[in-house]
């Protein structure tokens, strides 16, 4: 499949950090466990930086549903769940993703959530469209083979894959499509890339801090606060990551998720990273900045809920 160049100054442009608000959708497997219902809730609660456009259930397949179907449709109705209680209604706006993963680089699967982003990044607009991606990438990949022009339209930031120095890359998001994933890094299409281990994992909280932060903040606190403290049964010296909200972050602020310009990785067989200095350039984080992000978040759920 071909897809279209991108000169190397027009990269490094659209790799900066936007100055301005921008256009925004979000593509996620809500349901696959407790981080997407933060992340998705606090972009909601960003109309400062981010015009939200539309939210996308992806698909996930672990011990929370019974395949990519049933996750994405799982995934969805968390959407739906998580809309009702910030008052947005969902038509228009909430759209059911794909149901399967990649089976083939030239046969994308084809959903309302592919078609809708379709249409919105080839919408008459002077500004680019940026694209948050939270789960496997599938619904992202079909979009880009079916259309391979938005390429020049959308930004994609996706949080998935270790830092590009680890010895393996083997993690949920990457690796539950593979096909998917290497066609990320490999069309061009500019990039933020967020690490799991030593970057997102940064994002660190506490039962003690979600009841002292987060539970009281209106409908939506209690129902994080309840999701985060069922979701382990022992909280005696426990953290979770609330991985996500990362993806949020360096919209709002990119002190607090600090990269680098670097040289798209090749995802291999293996499941590791291979270099080519030929490549074409993607934006990739080395670290978060875990506190002045989640006050954010908890300062936000205390002035809704005012």
């Amino acid at each position: 499949m071909n897809f279209p160049k991108i000169s190397v100054e027009d990269q490094l442009k659209r790799l900066d950090h936007p100055p301005d608000k921008v256009r925004f959708v979000l593509d996620t497997d809500t349901y696959n466990e407790i981080d997407d219902q933060f992340a998705l809730i606090y972009a909601l609660m960003s109309p400062e930086k981010l015009d939200f456009e539309a939210v996308y259930a992806a698909p996930f397949s672990n011990d929370r549903s019974l395949g990519p179907s049933d996750g994405m449709e799982k995934s969805y109705e968390e959407i739906l769940r998580l809309l009702k209680f910030m008052d947005v209604k969902p038509n228009g706006f909430a759209y059911r993703g794909s149901t399967a993963y990649l089976k083939d680089r030239d046969k994308p699967e084809e959903s309302e959530a592919v078609l809708n982003l379709i249409e919105r990044a080839m919408k008459q607009d002077d500004r680019l469209l940026y694209v948050a991606a939270i789960g496997a990438i599938t619904n992202v990949a079909s979009a880009i083979m079916l259309k391979p022009e938005i390429i020049k339209r959308i930004v994609v930031i996706w949080l998935g894959g270790e830092p590009l120095y680890w010895s393996t890359t083997s993690v949920f998001n990457l690796m539950q499509d593979i096909k998917a994933s290497r066609l990320i890094f490999d069309c061009g299409v500019p990039l933020i890339h967020l690490p799991c281990s030593c970057v997102t994992s940064h994002l660190l909280t506490t039962e003690p801090e979600m009841a002292k932060y987060v539970k009281g903040q209106g409908k939506i606190g209690d129902y994080l606060y309840e999701i985060f403290a069922n979701y382990h049964a022992d909280h005696y010296a426990h953290s979770k990551e609330i991985w996500d909200i990362a993806a949020i972050a360096w919209l709002l602020n990119p002190n607090w998720v600090p990269t680098e310009i670097v040289y798209s990785p090749i995802l291999t067989d293996q499941m590791t990273w291979s270099f080519d200095n030929n490549r074409h350039f993607i934006r990739n984080s080395i670290f978060v900045h875990r506190d002045p992000i989640f006050r954010d978040l908890f300062d936000k759920l205390k002035s809704r809920n005012i």
